[in-house]
C-alpha cells in the first residue's frame, strides 16, 4: 500500500549527537516531522521511522503488533548508535512507551528521554473485552487529531484496529513493569487537557521510573498531539536545550549548521 502523503519516514545526517523520534499509535511521522526538522536544522542527526502497519490504511495495522513496532524503533536506535557518539530518544503517546522500553533495555546507550503525553495504560473500560472482541469487531472509532490549534490536522487512521489495540494493551502492561529499570535523564511534557491519554499516565510513569534527573512540564495550551499544537515550539526548544545540557557538542554543531 502507498504511504499517506506526509506520513513518510524522515532521516537527516548531522553531527555526532543523534535523536530517535517515535510516533504514536495509529499515527505517523507527520505528527513529529516539524520537531524532527527543527532538530535537524540545528545540526543533530535525526531518525524518525514509520512504524509497521502505520501510515497507509488501518486494515494494514491488523497484521501487526507491539513486537513489530518495537523492533522497528530498536533497529533505528542501533543504527543511530553505530553513527553517533550520543543518542537521545523522543516519543509521543505510544511512542513514549516505546522510548521507555528502549531506555529500560539499552541503559547507558541512551543519554536521555523526552516524552510528550506518554501512554501507560488503555483506559477504555471496554478494553478488558479486547481478547474476545478482536475476533468479532474489526475496528472502533479513531483517536487521531486531538489538537486544540485550529487548522492543525494529524495524519492518522480514522479507525482503531481491535487486534492492534489488544496488542497495545499487552505492551503497555509490559512497559509498566519495566519502568523501574529506566535511569536516564527525562524531560516529560504533558497536557492537562488530553482526550486520548489522561495526565494520570504521566504521573504513574514519573512515580515508577528510577531516574534522578527529571523535569516535568505542563502544556497548558495543547491537547494530545501537542507536537502539532500551540505548545509545539516550546516542546522543540525545551527538548533541544535538554539535549544541549547533556551533550556539550550540541551547541557547537548548531552554530556550525546555522553558519
Amino acid at each position: 500500500m502507498p504511504v499517506l502523503p506526509g506520513a513518510e519516514p524522515f532521516r537527516h545526517e548531522g553531527g555526532d549527537v543523534g535523536v530517535l523520534l517515535c510516533h504514536g499509535f495509529t499515527g505517523s511521522p507527520q505528527s513529529m516531522r516539524p520537531w524532527a526538522e527543527y532538530l535537524a536544522a540545528r545540526g543533530l542527526t535525526v531518525s524518525l521511522p514509520l512504524l509497521p502497519g502505520h501510515g497507509t490504511r488501518w486494515q494494514d495495522m491488523q497484521l501487526t503488533g507491539w513486537q513489530d513496532w518495537y523492533a522497528e524503533v530498536d533497529r533505528a536506535l542501533r543504527e543511530l548508535r553505530h553513527r553517533c557518539a550520543r543518542v537521545f530518544v523522543f516519543g509521543l503517546s505510544m511512542g513514549g512507551a516505546l522510548s521507555l522500553r528502549l531506555a529500560a533495555k539499552h541503559g547507558d546507550a541512551i543519554s536521555g528521554l523526552v516524552l510528550v503525553n506518554p501512554a501507560n495504560k488503555v483506559h477504555d473500560p471496554l478494553a478488558v473485552a479486547l481478547p474476545v472482541a478482536k475476533h468479532f469487531v474489526r475496528s472502533t472509532p479513531g483517536i487521531a487529531s486531538d489538537i486544540a490549534k485550529e487548522g492543525s490536522e494529524e495524519v492518522g487512521y480514522d479507525r482503531v484496529p481491535t487486534r492492534a489495540a489488544h496488542s497495545l494493551r499487552t505492551f503497555l502492561r509490559l512497559v509498566d513493569a519495566e519502568l523501574p529499570q529506566v535511569t536516564q535523564p527525562v524531560l516529560l511534557l504533558h497536557s492537562p487537557q488530553d482526550h486520548v491519554v489522561p495526565p494520570a499516565d504521566s504521573a504513574r510513569i514519573l512515580a515508577r521510573i528510577s531516574s534522578a534527573d527529571v523535569t516535568e512540564t505542563l502544556l497548558e495550551q495543547s491537547y494530545h498531539v501537542a507536537t502539532l499544537d500551540h505548545d509545539a515550539e516550546r516542546i522543540f526548544a525545551d527538548s533541544y536545550a535538554f539535549v544541549g545540557r547533556l551533550a556539550e557538542s550540541v551547541g557547537r554543531e548548531g552554530a556550525e549548521a546555522g553558519g
